[in-house]
């Protein structure tokens, strides 16, 4: 068997969102909410859904009863307005280091690669990059039942690239997004902190790291294990 795809994380791994989330969901905590977000519980929304998040904030506010289905769905709503609003600024100049030139690598070598994110503005943030002419496929989160550190999202876009999981190798610098790629049978790799992501296959410290071979070296290396 040989490495045919590539499954990407968005937010960490091709360019760093994450402070543009957690801007928009301390605005709506504050605005909306009347709750103040201590900087620490951004850990707890990384590669988290959008309404698992707003689930996560209640939660932690003690006033998720106080809330519909409806008044959740339509507030969450709400903070992609303000998300959209903050990311729209985007250039290439905000992809992360070595992406490009790793996109264009696999492609070179034929190996298909794809999106498997719970951002729902995963093709906004490709065309800001300039990046969609690499990816063959984006995973729709809208698709799919249960979010990350289920197995859904990257089962899906395996399956959108025509690979079967096996065939794949997924990149993310979330555990949650890390439990999900393990879930769902595909060699992982994790962006960041070994103590955090020690369930990944390899763990490196910077998408500068990435390159064709050593994810070939790696996937070689799982078969004959």
């Amino acid at each position: 068997m040989t490495m045919k795809g590539v499954l990407f994380d968005l937010d960490g791994i091709l360019t760093d969102t994450a402070k543009f989330h957690f801007a928009a969901w301390r605005k709506l905590a504050k605005e909306k909410l009347a709750v103040d977000l201590p900087a620490e519980f951004e850990q707890e929304l990384k590669g988290v859904s959008r309404v698992d998040s707003l689930v996560r904030i209640m939660n932690y506010a003690g006033i998720k009863e106080q809330y519909s289905a409806e008044q959740i769905e339509k507030l969450a709503n709400e903070k992609n307005r303000y998300y959209v609003e903050a990311i729209s600024a985007l250039t290439e100049d905000d992809i992360l280091p070595g992406i490009t030139t790793f996109l264009r690598e696999l492609k070179e070598q034929h190996v298909l690669s794809a999106i498997a994110s719970a951002s729902k503005n995963a093709p906004l943030i490709l065309e800001k990059l300039g990046l969609n002419s690499y990816f063959a496929a984006i995973a729709d989160p809208r698709q799919i039942a249960h979010g990350k550190p289920a197995p859904d999202i990257f089962l899906a876009a395996a399956e959108a690239l025509n690979l079967a999981p096996a065939e794949c190798i997924g990149i993310e610098d979330a555990v949650a997004g890390v439990t999900a790629i393990k879930a769902a049978g595909v060699i992982a790799i994790g962006v960041g902190d070994p103590n955090e992501l020690g369930q990944a296959d390899l763990v490196i410290p910077s998408t500068v790291e990435l390159d064709y071979g050593l994810l070939k070296n790696l996937f070689d290396q799982k078969q004959k294990n």
